[in-house]
């Protein structure tokens, strides 16, 4: 992976370029209200921000929609592959739980370096997903075939793969999935569905239901 480290670009910067990256690593369309929402800024803030990206060569715009230059996305594979590194080491090597080690790698990922990235990654073996499954940009991950949890049909079987970024912002919900070991590699199978979408699911020899915002976002493998 090619690194993209430059003292002068702010922090903010940084942040805006992993967004915009993550929202579309979602499938979720870039404009600048997808950005305000998840960073929970005024759009006039956004508009500011992104022309000041623009200046800086980081991103174009095509209409509405927002676009990281090459420059952009060499910053934010950094950006995301230092915050995704962050989390496993603090879930696997510290034990922090899913949602603290979210919101203690938004720190990190501005002040990891070369020299402790790399660390980080021998110590970890070189790991190619972050502990909600999401690739850590510069991996050797290949993704699997994956359907979204709501596509399983009652009765049959699936692996949990990955939870989206858009989940790990949700409030409350990270720490909802780990209490109910809806994490990678889990084997759930479908019980039941709800005319509301509501999924429910069996793992470890308990039921739980998932919110049908949640379950057409949960990736799984089917079995």
């Amino acid at each position: 992976m090619a690194e993209y480290t430059s003292p002068e670009h702010h922090p903010a910067f940084e942040e805006y370029c992993e967004t915009i990256f993550e929202l579309a690593e979602d499938g979720v369309k870039v404009i600048q209200a997808r950005i305000a929402e998840r960073l929970a800024v005024s759009r006039p803030a956004v508009s500011e921000m992104v022309r000041r990206l623009a200046d800086e060569g980081l991103v174009r715009t095509e209409g509405t929609v927002i676009e990281l230059t090459e420059r952009g996305q060499d910053l934010a594979n950094t950006m995301v592959r230092r915050h995704r590194l962050a989390e496993r080491f603090l879930t696997d090597m510290l034990g922090l739980s899913w949602a603290e080690a979210h919101h203690e790698a938004g720190k990190w990922e501005h002040v990891i370096s070369p020299t402790v990235e790399a660390a980080i990654v021998e110590a970890l073996n070189d790991p190619t997903t972050c502990p909600h499954g999401n690739p850590i940009p510069g991996s050797t991950y290949v993704e699997p075939e994956l359907v979204a949890l709501s596509e399983v049909t009652v009765g049959a079987r699936a692996t949990v793969n990955r939870i989206p970024e858009e989940l790990e912002f949700t409030p409350g919900l990270l720490e909802f999935l780990e209490q109910n070991n809806l994490q990678p590699g889990a084997e759930a199978t479908v019980v039941t569905t709800s005319p509301d979408g509501t999924t429910t699911v069996e793992i470890d020899g308990q039921t739980v239901g998932i919110s049908a915002f949640t379950a057409e976002r949960i990736l799984v493998s089917p079995r």
